[in-house]
């Protein structure tokens, strides 16, 4: 029992340290990392002084943050002498104090430890005003993002108990929209929601100093981040929609499915008649981003179906900011295309990891095809869950961090990684207890059955990498990291993309699932890194 706790007990802790990680690193690549003493910024600015010609070349962004620290940094320079010197004194004095070697492990040490556990859960889950935040953008966006995984659950449910070439038909097609849709439409939504989280809190920053201005006009906002979000999505979904619907033939060659397969026909029937939603979501997608920028993620609940959603979201929005731009501004435009880039790059990588994955899985044949497809499903759905509390931590610490509140930003970070963290542990818990049972509700087929609970060890035992890796997703696009974000993914699907074509081969679904596994934990050894 001992030894359980004290395991609890650094698993909790490493999240700090993985947070002090994102927020402290080298002392001087991110406002997040200034102390909450002012007094001990003199140093602060010698060592971030030496970064400032790496980072401020072709980022005006980074150069601007750093000008803002040694600004900071260049008052109260004998408070900060005074306080080296306190803290050199007490570096002496426990240099000099001899430390006891640890004792054996005490069995009365029990409560302890479970007292300070749970002393940790309670902060954690303390309804502060920071808890409050996370929690009011975090629920309703995890129900709203239950939507899809859940709907995506019940069409392999009915479509399990057809056959099970049928199955393995949906989870192909699957694979081929996403990488097509995603694509884009990933780093859309990101890069909307960072952008109008800033832009809004700036305004209302400038409204607040000019209040009386505020209320002798009452008018819409003015976003520009907004109408060139929309402007945008309306673009991408209708050449989605059409790179799809006929080119469906073409993307099943390359998946390498043949056309004798009995995969092959209701593949291409399914991924034809999907193609006719890429409009609707893509601009659903675009004011949903709008929305979470405003820490509104109730409205989106709100609206169901994929056409019915993009009129309501509109609709809404309409009360609220200009949709369309009195002037086109061609730097927003730059800035949307410039980040866009560095995330489509970043959402390639995760695509061509996980289809080559189905590519993989889909050669082994139908029977195995479908077990793959009900474990993937599962570990999918309950994975994008986290994006919950991603976008609660992207959308707090892009607002916070706009406005200088730095302080207010390490909290935040510290935060969404300890939720996240028990959120992950919490899941695999339930998965290993329930995937026998709940794979059941998607096939009757024996053989598919047996082989989707043979995966449940990759299912349930994935879920804390999952959360802490879709978590530190959240905070480097809270912080504009995107450049980051893309090449440290690209690094981590080619490693995990060779993985796959090495061993999946040779060990079939093991193979596949390790190296998904393997993709998850990299992406938190990235986000710890940095």
């Amino acid at each position: 029992m001992l030894h359980t706790l004290q395991y609890l007990h650094k698993i909790f802790s490493s999240t700090t340290t993985m947070a002090r990680a994102v927020t402290h690193h080298h002392h001087c690549q991110y406002p997040l990392s200034i102390p909450s003493n002012y007094h001990s910024l003199q140093n602060f600015s010698v060592s971030s002084s030496s970064y400032l010609t790496k980072f401020g070349k072709g980022d005006n962004n980074n150069f601007a943050r750093f000008r803002t620290i040694r600004e900071l940094s260049s008052a109260n320079r004998n408070p900060t002498t005074r306080t080296q010197k306190s803290k050199s004194k007490v570096v002496e004095d426990r240099v000099r104090t001899p430390r006891d070697p640890d004792p054996d492990p005490d069995p009365n040490d029990n409560s302890k430890l479970l007292s300070t556990l749970l002393h940790r859960l309670r902060e954690v889950f303390k309804l502060d005003g920071l808890g409050v935040d996370i929690l009011s953008i975090a629920l309703p966006a995890a129900l709203a993002l239950a939507a899809d995984p859940i709907a995506s659950l019940v069409d392999t449910g009915f479509v399990g108990h057809l056959g099970s070439a049928e199955l393995a038909a949906v989870g192909v097609s699957g694979a081929v929209f996403n990488l097509v849709s995603k694509l884009f439409n990933v780093p859309l939504l990101n890069i909307t929601t960072s952008f109008v989280a800033e832009e809004q809190a700036l305004a209302t920053k400038a409204d607040d100093d000019n209040s009386q201005t505020a209320k002798d006009q009452q008018k819409k906002m003015f976003l520009p981040s907004v109408s060139t979000s929309l402007m945008l999505a309306a673009a991408l979904g209708v050449g989605e929609a059409v790179a799809l619907s006929t080119g469906s033939s073409i993307l099943m060659n390359t998946m390498g499915i043949p056309v004798e397969s009995p995969m092959r026909m209701p593949a291409e029937q399914f991924l034809t008649l999907r193609a006719f939603g890429a409009p609707p979501i893509v601009v659903a997608l675009a004011a949903q981003g709008t929305f979470r920028g405003f820490k509104d993620t109730k409205t989106p609940l709100y609206a169901v179906g994929k056409y019915l959603i993009a009129f309501i979201l509109l609709w809404k929005l309409s009360g609220e900011v200009l949709l369309i731009a009195p002037s086109i501004r061609g730097q927003r435009i730059v800035q949307y295309l410039k980040s866009g880039a560095l995330l489509t790059g970043r959402t390639l990588a995760v695509l061509i990891t996980t289809t080559l994955a189905t590519s993989i899985a889909a050669k082994q044949g139908p029977i195995q095809m479908a077990g793959h497809q009900i474990c993937f499903e599962v570990w999918l759905a309950l994975s994008l869950l986290n994006d919950a509390l991603a976008l609660a931590g992207q959308t707090l610490l892009a607002s916070e961090y706009s406005q200088g509140n730095y302080s207010l930003a390490r909290q935040v970070t510290y935060k969404v990684l300890q939720i996240g963290l028990i959120m992950g542990v919490a899941l695999a818990v339930i998965l290993f207890l329930t995937f026998g049972a709940l794979s059941s509700l998607f096939s009757t087929d024996s053989e598919v059955l047996g082989i989707a609970q043979s995966g449940t060890l990759f299912v349930a035992g994935s879920q804390p990498m999952n959360a802490l890796a879709f978590v530190l997703d959240g905070l480097y696009y809270g912080v504009s990291d995107f450049g980051f974000a893309a090449y440290s993914m690209v690094l981590v699907g080619l490693i995990s993309s060779v993985f796959l074509l090495v061993f999946a081969p040779t060990y079939g679904l093991a193979g596949v699932w390790g190296g998904l596994f393997l993709f998850m934990t990299l992406r938190v050894l990235a986000g710890a890194m940095r």
